[in-house]
């Protein structure tokens, strides 16, 4: 088993991979203690992972609350007794709006979710991985901090923030043998992918495998990668067979882009 015994916060749990995050991960030998603002939505994931064999706990988490992200620490200490693992989903996209048109409070708000809210979880985890000696932090950031997008400035400035600040932990916190990286996702198939991609062609009069054919030409292995992949590749780097891989930024996009 991939994470077998190891203890696990995953923030940011939502429909797509922050669910199969939680159900891969407790597949594969983890606890996992899930957050993310909705209460019923954690309420449900967490079910699931025990119906499964699973063992969870779910604790609604706004991360833009420290006291918030403290609780999240306390409760999987207070559960399992250690904390071996951090991974770092939450996010707020913000108004599909470009600089211009956009406020300065608006990008201030993304990244006070997207970038600080991370930190705020590395701050509330640090002082039980220190002591037990170690751990592994993953934010999970996007493409589109390289690859920017029309209308995503705010939440790509937030990713790419995210990024140095994965560098930036990766160095300090290596003493303590925590190591840090980030993983870069593409567009996913998955349940957020395909309520965008009926939407995109209700609007357009296109079907759905319309709408699939330029973004399958666009990724090298031809398809777009399903969340549970991308969610094992994320977990990959919680688990022992990346430990000594720390500071850096992988892209998991099935070769949409290549970083040079």
């Amino acid at each position: 088993m991939l994470v077998k015994d190891k203890v696990l916060i995953i923030t940011g749990v939502g429909p797509g991979m922050g669910r199969k995050l939680a159900l891969i991960g407790a597949a594969e030998g983890a606890k996992v203690a899930l957050a993310a603002r909705s209460k019923d939505f954690v309420e449900q994931v967490t079910a699931e992972v025990r119906a499964a064999g699973g063992d969870a706990i779910g604790v609604p988490t706004d991360v833009d609350d420290a006291a918030q992200c403290q609780a999240l620490a306390d409760a999987t200490l207070s559960a399992w007794g250690r904390i071996d693992g951090l991974i770092n989903s939450a996010y707020m996209h913000g108004p599909f709006a470009s600089f211009e048109d956009s406020s300065i409070e608006a990008w201030q708000s993304v990244m006070s979710v997207t970038c600080f809210g991370a930190l705020r979880m590395v701050k509330a985890v640090l002082p039980a991985m220190k002591t037990q000696g170690g751990g592994a932090i993953v934010n999970v950031s996007s493409m589109s901090s390289v690859q920017p997008y029309a209308g995503g400035a705010g939440y790509a400035t937030a990713k790419a923030a995210l990024e140095g600040a994965t560098r930036q932990l990766a160095k300090e916190l290596g003493a303590h043998n925590i190591r840090v990286n980030a993983t870069r996702m593409g567009r996913m198939e998955g349940v957020p992918w395909h309520g965008a991609r009926a939407y995109m062609a209700q609007s357009s009069g296109q079907t759905e495998d319309e709408i699939d054919a330029p973004f399958h030409k666009m990724i090298a292995l031809g398809r777009l990668p399903p969340d549970d992949e991308c969610a094992k590749s994320v977990l990959f780097f919680v688990s022992d067979y990346s430990r000594v891989i720390s500071g850096t930024s992988i892209d998991i996009n099935g070769g949409e882009y290549m970083a040079g």
